[in-house]
Parts: structure tokens; sequence; C-alpha cells
């Protein structure tokens, strides 16, 4: 494997154990579930994320 290979199997695993991938999953879904309808901006997905995240009883109590 080339050290370019290696750099994109590198980047591509440490997006997607930091969630930056998320967005853009999400955004194409949307646009192919519905073209034409308004997709929220990267921090008001993100926003939305968290919020669910930290309500969510699985995810445990966070006190700050």
């Amino acid at each position: 494997m080339s050290a370019a290979g290696l750099l994109r199997r590198v980047r591509h695993y440490v997006r997607e154990f930091t969630g930056e991938a998320a967005y853009e999953r999400y955004v194409a879904h949307a646009r192919g579930h519905d073209p034409d309808a308004p997709v929220p901006s990267r921090r008001e997905f993100e926003r939305a994320r968290t919020d669910t995240r930290e309500t969510d009883p699985r995810e445990g109590f966070r006190c700050c």
C-alpha cells in the first residue's frame, strides 16, 4: 500500500471516529430524499445532535 493510500485510510477512520463525516452523510441522505427541502447548517446539525445525545437516557447522565 502506498503512503497516500495509507493516509486516506487513516483520514477516513479518524473522521468516522470523531463523527466529522456524520454531517456529510446526513446532507447526502436529505438531498437524496428531498432535494428541495432545507438542510440545517453544520452548526444547527451539531447542536441538535448534541441535544439529542444529552437527553437520551441510554447515554448516561451528563452534569456539565
